[in-house]
């Protein structure tokens, strides 16, 4: 077959391209009738941002497809267990203004939404503590599981934190170490063009031409192939979110034994947010803000003003947000994963798991021959573009519930002209209709019906509804509430501190996962 696809080119390292480069390896040069070759090219001038940064619970399948184990990723990465995220301050910004968005899904919850029951039965408890044992591990610093727990298995779900730069070493450590792929130290000066307006080739600047089927775009914001030569547009997204400038840090513990958050931390300041992030060596820490309602001074200042008596010994990094994405990833034989292909502020840690996405799909989808690319790129955009308008409504939902009065960030956040159609209508809707599976257009889609009702309660968003429950659902919810309570009781028992597993796994490691 003249257009068979068989020489696939990555145009970048980074996380984004040795992840895309070890899931291919992985399932395409296993099989023995394989012949399917894969040319990474890395820039040596293109240092990582090297900032804290969380996943989501994927990672583990992602990880665990590509043969690295789980120990190995949690000490060479200096990585820690995320169980979803805290918001500090979103809602009216006093101190007790705070609520979890857990990975863990609500009791019973493909049978039973306990949204309206909550809300029914008074509220003594959030609705995070009523319906998932989470956010109990997460406020007494407890781990998702134990040493006895195999690896990539849970008792309470979860992602994890991590160094980026060194997830990215150790990708490549392991690609070039497990499977045959071709790496590239060079740069890239020219794309060289067939007659139907594919890339031919890129020209590099030590090894010449570089010739490939399938070229994949992991360049970073400069968007070498995507949005250097075809000249794919880049949809901004300031309109919606504000904010665009980030000042970065890293702080070292008090000391060897101070705990280690099992949550990212989102802490709502004047204009913007800070995140806060715990690795096992320190804490990455960064205030994301808008320039048009702050300064830099002033959000330096009051980055300052978080960090307390540690501020003195940390030095600043500057970091500018581009948020938006591409107006379709795929273009002729070219296709953009990671941020070529787009970027959004990092507030429910969406960028990895794009990747993952990516990657994933392009590994179950890769065009056997040139003729069936278009057909799976147009699938691919489609996809593609529908998720990062869900991801956008999902992070402006944040702002768009929030009280805050004390700066015109969140008043003009409230701003309808600010909010996207898709989720003026999903507001309207939620005001007599409870978020349930039926609110999904598609079946896999990138936030579950659980992620809205945990933002939804977390901040104070009542449904008032007309339908009413009937006495088999309410003695279900009841049953599930006092169930959840049980096995929130049990595993605070049972489940070690965050910072005690992470030392028995850098000693012990972790058993094998089961197979068969």
């Amino acid at each position: 077959m003249e257009n068979q696809i068989k020489n696939i080119v990555i145009v970048g390292g980074g996380t984004a391209g040795w992840m895309v480069a070890s899931r291919l390896a992985a399932k395409h040069q296993s099989q023995p009738q394989a012949n399917i070759s894969i040319t990474l090219i890395e820039s040596a001038s293109v240092k990582p941002v090297g900032v804290g940064e969380g996943t989501w619970p994927s990672m583990r399948n992602t990880l665990k497809s590509i043969g690295i184990s789980e120990a190995e990723f949690i000490i060479e990465c200096d990585a820690t267990f995320k169980q979803g995220s805290k918001f500090n301050g979103w809602l009216t910004g006093e101190k007790s203004d705070s609520f979890y968005h857990p990975f863990e899904l609500p009791q019973d919850f493909a049978n039973c939404n306990l949204l309206p029951h909550w809300q029914a039965v008074g509220q003594s408890l959030s609705f995070s503590n009523a319906v998932s044992f989470q956010q109990k591990l997460c406020e007494q610093g407890l781990a998702p599981k134990q040493i006895t727990t195999p690896e990539y298995a849970s008792v309470a779900n979860y992602g994890y934190h991590l160094n980026a730069a060194k997830f990215a070493t150790l990708l490549q450590k392991h690609c070039l170490k497990k499977f045959s792929i071709k790496h590239l130290v060079d740069d890239v000066i020219k794309v060289n063009s067939a007659q139907n307006g594919d890339i031919a080739s890129v020209t590099t600047k030590v090894n010449g031409d570089i010739s490939g089927d399938l070229f994949i775009d992991c360049s970073g914001f400069a968007s070498i192939l995507l949005g250097g030569h075809y000249k794919v547009p880049f949809i901004e997204q300031h309109d919606t979110l504000f904010v665009d400038h980030a000042l970065a840090v890293q702080l070292p513990y008090q000391d060897e034994q101070s705990p280690i958050a099992t949550t990212t931390q989102s802490t709502a300041m004047p204009a913007g947010w800070i995140w806060d992030i715990g690795l096992q060596s320190r804490r990455g820490i960064g205030y994301v803000y808008s320039s048009r309602h702050t300064s830099e001074i002033e959000a330096e200042a009051q980055l300052m003003n978080y960090l307390g008596k540690d501020s003195a010994q940390v030095d600043i990094k500057k970091i500018k947000i581009k948020a938006g994405h591409r107006a379709h990833p795929w273009e002729k034989n070219c296709i953009a994963i990671g941020l070529s292909a787009g970027f959004l502020e990092p507030l429910e840690a969406s960028s990895l798991v794009q990747v993952e996405l990516s990657a994933e799909w392009l590994c179950d989808q890769l065009p056997a021959t040139r003729s069936t690319m278009d057909i799976i790129a147009k699938r691919f955009n489609e996809a593609f573009t529908y998720r990062w308008a869900r991801i956008i409504d999902f992070l402006k939902l944040h702002y768009v519930l929030s009280k805050r009065t004390d700066n015109e960030f969140w008043l003009e956040n409230r701003q309808p002209e600010s909010i996207p159609e898709s989720l003026q209508e999903s507001l309207a809707l939620w005001q007599h209709h409870y978020p349930w599976h039926h609110d999904s257009e598609r079946s896999n889609e990138i936030f579950s019906s659980a992620s809205y009702q945990y933002i939804l309660a977390g901040m104070g968003f009542n449904t008032q509804s007309k339908h009413l429950s009937s006495n088999e659902e309410n003695a279900l919810a009841m049953k599930n509430f006092t169930r959840n309570q049980a096995v929130t009781t049990k595993y605070l028992q049972h489940l070690p501190q965050h910072r005690q597993l992470l030392a028995q796994i850098r000693q012990y490691g972790l058993a094998p996962m089961k197979t068969g």
